[in-house]
């Protein structure tokens, strides 16, 4: 990587699955050193219930097995948090403290140390010990609800918001906010990232409406959940569908004029039955022609329209495909850090296969072959 950012930033992740490991992706990719640490029996689960997406996630890492039910292995992670600025978990509260290995005792071997938990509720409330999943914190945090056409149920993403968004990019966030503050005054401190915390925050125009009106609006009635008829999804002549997003009066009268139809700019721009002869028109106009034929009318037109893609024709789009968005690796697509920098750019790196960096991590904080040998036979690594 040519001028890595996080140059010299060592992070211990003891995260599993999706969520702690796409935090310390990024990490990683900004050139950050990411010692992952897996039990040596299978390691992180996301290895056996999906490969492909583990090899997403944790390219550029180190792996190294540590047992942590074993009080060897408790040892061993105090000395690599001696020498490490960051580290990630995602156990419930208080598990890490039981195993004597949480920030009231990390931070008294190693007082600079960053130390973050990124977990469902966070670390305080009555939810704090209970388990859950994306779709638990999405439908607490009130985005299941307001998501879904207008007297439909709620509609389940494939985009996992809380996981990634309210969760990962948020503990992100955290934690180069932390080691920002510890360079410049000696002392780490504990970075409390709760999924359901960080996907309700995220919802600024929910919590505007509710401030405008007293309540929440009703699903897909939101002035950007469908509510407006020029900020809409609308199917073609061919099945697939296209997303009018043209919010703003100067884009919906683009749009007007590109499709010669000026009587469309005399209907009211409202939601609700107020804007409801603009939606029907707007419905009978798409049908006429496919989704492609919509895109190629537009072009250029600067009115907000674009064709609604699957996944697989996401990877074909021109401005990925110009912006180097993904690549292919032995025939497969990959993502790499979507940030640009003017004199620095992100490193992928391989995957690490279960432990192979055990030895050489360790060699490295001076664990001679015959600690190594005792270490392995304890099943501490």
């Amino acid at each position: 990587m040519a001028n890595p950012l996080l140059s010299g930033i060592r992070v211990l992740d003891l995260t599993r699955l999706l969520p702690g490991p796409f935090c310390s992706f990024y990490l990683a990719q900004l050139g950050a050193e990411v010692v992952k640490l897996e039990e040596p029996q299978g390691g992180d689960y996301a290895r056996m219930l999906s490969p492909e997406l583990f090899t997403l996630l944790n390219r550029g890492k180190k792996s190294v097995t540590l047992d942590l039910r074993q009080p060897q292995a408790v040892t061993v992670l105090k000395v690599m948090a001696a020498q490490a600025d960051v580290l990630i978990e995602s156990f419930r509260p208080g598990v890490m403290d039981k195993l004597g290995c949480g920030y009231h005792d990390l931070k008294l071997i190693n007082p600079r140390l960053v130390y973050a938990a990124l977990t469902g509720y966070g670390q305080t409330g009555p939810y704090k010990d209970r388990a859950g999943h994306d779709m638990n914190y999405c439908a607490y945090a009130g985005l299941l609800d307001q998501t879904g056409a207008a007297g439909g149920p709620p509609v389940l993403s494939n985009f996992q918001g809380a996981d990634l968004a309210g969760g990962a990019l948020t503990c992100a966030l955290g934690i180069l906010a932390a080691v920002i503050g510890a360079r410049a005054s000696g002392q780490g401190t504990m970075v409390d990232v709760g999924m359901l915390d960080g996907t309700l925050a995220l919802q600024a125009l929910s919590l505007a409406t509710i401030r405008t009106l007293g309540g929440s609006a009703e699903r897909g009635g939101d002035i950007l959940s469908g509510g407006l008829a020029n900020y809409s999804i609308y199917a073609c002549a061919d099945g697939k569908h296209v997303a009018l997003a043209a919010l703003e009066p100067k884009f919906f009268l683009n749009f007007c004029k590109a499709v010669d139809r000026p009587d469309l700019a005399a209907l009211p721009l409202a939601p609700g039955a107020d804007g409801a002869a603009l939606r029907a028109a707007l419905s009978a106009l798409f049908k006429t022609r496919s989704r492609d034929e919509w895109e190629q009318l537009l072009a250029g037109r600067d009115c907000c329209v674009s064709g609604i893609y699957t996944p697989q024709e996401a990877l074909d789009n021109p401005q990925v495909k110009a912006r180097g968005l993904v690549r292919m690796e032995d025939g497969k697509p990959v993502s790499d850090l979507p940030i640009r920098f003017s004199d620095a750019v992100g490193t992928a790196g391989d995957c690490p296969a279960l432990g192979a960096d055990t030895a050489d991590v360790l060699a490295g904080l001076g664990f001679d072959a015959a600690a190594l040998a005792a270490l392995h036979a304890s099943g501490a690594i």
